[in-house]
């Protein structure tokens, strides 16, 4: 059985990465990049390349963006019109969730299928189990390129809506700067005292974020029953705990701007009545705007 006909745009180190996954597994690859020479190893393995977007594209049944972000592939491909129809587009780039959406109407407008995809994996796992792909978009597209799609790595298809997958794209790198945000205080902090970030960081700070990683399944069922039980510490505990932190980071010299937001939830919610109630409570503050005035 003949393999579906793939196009990578793209040849940076992910677009490089993929397009030879699709060549080890016997897919007729094309490949286009804005620099005509780059990853030249794909030569090796049949990789055929074009000299336009608009011929690279003319040659697959699925064409895989990954350029600089959505906006790119937008700017890449909207310009072919009907060149589009009948094709499906892999868009795996980071990008913003409207972009996606506004992306995959103007691509449709021309007879084109949109998948918009976010990668939780580096270039050297891309392939292997290591890589989560969170893809969403056209439903008849991902049954049809399911397959295809899965040689990338574990996949995980979050819906139609095309923008839900750089939703939940975004929401992920949100937790990672929020990390980095306490990492960033944190180390600042003992900074002041002469300790090195590298060995406060390897007997302090890691082993205990790891051993939280374990609680955040209950904490995310506490936001999901909207009741916010205790199972660890309450409310009225981490306000007057944090702002403790940011006391001794004052005291320290260190500006606390990082904390500050997170102060400004947890009071708020004790000025609400909530104190007893778990310190995931403040989860409320940020949805309450979601809410239609009198409900």
């Amino acid at each position: 059985m003949s393999k579906a006909s793939v196009t990578v745009l793209g040849l940076g180190r992910m677009g490089a990465a993929i397009a030879e996954v699709f060549l080890r597994n016997g897919h007729p690859t094309t490949v286009w990049n804005r620099t005509p020479d780059k990853a030249i190893h794909l030569d090796e393995l049949g990789a055929q390349r074009a000299d336009s977007v608009a011929d690279a594209v003319a040659a697959g049944e699925l064409i895989v963006t990954v350029l600089a972000d959505t906006a790119a592939a937008g700017e890449q491909l909207a310009p072919l019109g009907a060149a589009l129809n009948g094709r499906t587009v892999l868009n795996v780039a980071t990008g913003r969730p409207d972009t996606a959406r506004e992306l995959a109407d103007r691509l449709a407008e021309h007879g084109a299928r949109f998948i918009d995809g976010g990668v939780f994996g580096v270039p050297q796992t891309v392939g292997t189990p290591e890589t989560l792909l969170v893809y969403s978009g056209a439903a008849e597209a991902e049954a049809e390129f399911a397959e295809v799609i899965r040689e990338l790595g574990a996949t995980k298809y979050v819906g139609a809506d095309a923008g839900l997958a750089a939703l939940h794209d975004m929401a992920v790198l949100a937790g990672m700067y929020g990390l980095f945000g306490g990492f960033f205080q944190a180390t600042a902090m003992v900074h002041t005292e002469q300790v090195s970030a590298v060995e406060f960081t390897d007997a302090f700070l890691a082993p205990w974020l790891r051993s939280l990683l374990d609680m955040l399944p209950t904490l995310a069922a506490e936001i999901d029953s909207r009741e916010f039980p205790v199972n660890f510490s309450d409310l009225a505990v981490n306000a007057t705990g944090l702002a403790d932190i940011r006391a001794t980071s004052r005291n320290q010299g260190v500006p606390t701007d990082l904390l500050d937001p997170l102060q400004r939830l947890f009071d708020a919610e004790v000025e609400r009545g909530h104190a007893t109630a778990s310190f995931t409570r403040a989860f409320a503050e940020l949805i309450d705007a979601l809410a239609p005035a009198g409900s």
